[in-house]
């Protein structure tokens, strides 16, 4: 989360929806307000911003996967302090295709222009410098622009919200809706190495057994010392 305060404050709330929603970059980009369920705790993802020759336009989520994310209270609060101090901006863009409808949505997040985010000015003027200002990678050379990496990009908060399911406990059906796969499978292919080691997983449910048990016992011997 050190990278969160890097970030220009109108877009730090994004680091809480990608690590906390598992939602990619295009989908924080196009989420509006509307599909934020505050009362019910739900995210509707059902739009992104994408660049199709040259061009922003609205889309569905990738391989068209609408879903419903769950949303941590620690994310509500993180997006209502964020919509108190920037309000959605209503921003239209054509659907699917350059030349396509035009769509109006109000935006959660939008550039300083009152236009949808662009992807590439995005990375390489407010989330690089944050992941240098993080001491996560180091400054460019003179001259010369940042390293392309994908580890340094924001599908890293993607993985940060895998592996927080995972270590939880969640099983690989429900992650994989959450993070929009098609298949299962793919998720567990891409996820593994993530995955708690059965022994770990074993450590802690005997720890967490013994302290129940040692809670209990304590709870027994102060009534029975209060009688």
């Amino acid at each position: 989360m050190w990278v969160r305060g890097g970030l220009p404050a109108q877009y730090q709330a994004m680091v809480d929806l990608g690590g906390g929603c598992g939602l990619r970059q295009g989908e924080i980009f196009g989420l509006p307000v509307d599909e934020v369920d505050f009362l019910t705790g739900w995210v509707h993802v059902g739009f992104q911003v994408k660049r199709v020759h040259g061009t922003l336009v609205f889309a569905p989520p990738k391989r068209g996967k609408v879903r419903d994310v769950p949303l941590p209270d620690a994310v509500a609060e993180a997006l209502t302090a964020h919509v108190r101090r920037f309000p959605p901006v209503k921003v239209t863009l054509p659907w699917l295709t350059p030349d396509g409808a035009p769509l109006a949505k109000d935006l959660m997040f939008a550039s300083s222009a009152n236009n949808a985010v662009w992807r590439s000015a995005f990375n390489d003027q407010m989330w690089k410098p944050a992941l240098v200002a993080a001491g996560i990678i180091p400054p460019p050379q003179k001259g010369k622009r940042y390293a392309s990496a994908r580890e340094h990009g924001m599908h890293a908060l993607r993985h940060f919200y895998a592996s927080v399911l995972l270590d939880a406990g969640e099983n690989i059906k429900a992650l994989s809706t959450y993070l929009g796969h098609s298949d299962p499978g793919f998720t567990l292919k891409v996820y593994t190495h993530l995955m708690p080691s059965s022994e770990g997983r074993a450590r802690r449910a005997i720890n967490a057994a013994f302290q129940t048990t040692r809670d209990l016992d304590c709870s027994t011997q102060t009534g029975q010392m209060a009688a």
